[in-house]
């Protein structure tokens, strides 16, 4: 039996996989990989079973030993990758032999990196998923170096292909595209407007739950009353009274009683997530 020994954790390293949905009702978001494309294409790459959970490393600095030969491959945010000493490349497949240890330094762009291993990390299921959901607790804590991972058996025939290629660069502004609404009607025409044509700074204040964003000035409300607490989903753009919205991801509330202005399309929201502090945004209305 193999398993992944973590020799060091990184900022931020938790078990993600495609999230539990349908537990809107008892307080639970789905969660999930935040970068759902490059989740993916790990888990493709060794051949993975797409409900297969894989490491997302938040900034980089993951170390983990393999014990036992494994294969495994690492997508997302861009990363210096090595075996021992040795450079290898991301979004290829990397047998690893027996006390390899692989590393991934910091990513040079994007913010989110994923590491699948051959047959997936094999933590116990919560609600049918593997996922950590740092807003609510549910599933498995974050990695910790000395940590054990268990390698599972979700695993089908290996991919002819052992290495695709990369997504493009991230461009700086990037550029998300919305579907206005639900509550776009508690906003002056002016500041409608102003999200869809002025430029968005992410702030430092991102986790897994949101990002805060902050552009030329407020947005402003044309209604002025309390909103019934709604429901949420990834994607939304929330704006609390202060006018600077927050672009929720995967780990979002269920509820909340600011309007949303707009929701960012599935499409998109990896390009979301990978966002980090000082990258611009431009958001456009869905076609």
């Amino acid at each position: 039996m193999a398993w992944l020994e973590v020799v060091h954790s990184g900022l931020l390293t938790t078990v993600q996989d495609r999230g539990r949905p349908g537990h809107a009702a008892v307080g639970l978001t789905e969660s999930g990989a935040a970068d759902r494309a490059a989740h993916d294409a790990a888990n493709r790459l060794v051949g993975n079973h797409p409900s297969a959970a894989t490491l997302e490393v938040t900034g980089g600095g993951l170390a983990v030993r393999s014990i036992g030969e494994t294969i495994v491959a690492v997508t997302g945010a861009r990363v210096e990758v090595s075996v021992g000493d040795r450079p290898v490349g991301d979004y290829a497949m990397l047998r690893l032999h027996d006390r390899d240890v692989v590393r991934l330094g910091t990513p040079s762009e994007g913010l989110r990196t994923y590491l699948a291993v051959r047959g997936g990390v094999d933590v116990p299921e919560v609600l049918g998923s593997r996922a950590t959901d740092t807003l609510s607790g549910t599933g498995p804590d974050p990695v910790r170096a000395g940590d054990r991972l268990l390698v599972g058996a979700l695993a089908n025939e290996l991919p002819t292909e052992d290495q695709i290629p990369p997504p493009p660069p991230l461009p700086d502004p990037a550029t998300l595209r919305v579907r206005p609404g639900p509550r776009d009607d508690w906003f002056t025409p002016g500041s409608v407007h102003a999200l869809l044509h002025e430029t968005w700074m992410v702030t430092p204040q991102l986790d897994r739950i949101g990002i805060r964003l902050r552009g030329p000035g407020p947005l402003h409300r044309a209604r002025h009353g309390e909103l019934p607490t709604e429901g949420l989903v990834a994607g939304s753009l929330q704006v609390p009274p202060e006018g600077n919205p927050v672009l929720f991801l995967a780990d979002h509330p269920v509820t909340g009683g600011d309007p949303v202005i707009a929701v960012v399309t599935a499409a998109d929201r990896p390009v979301a997530a990978q966002l980090r502090p000082g990258h611009r945004v431009r958001f456009v209305r869905m076609r």
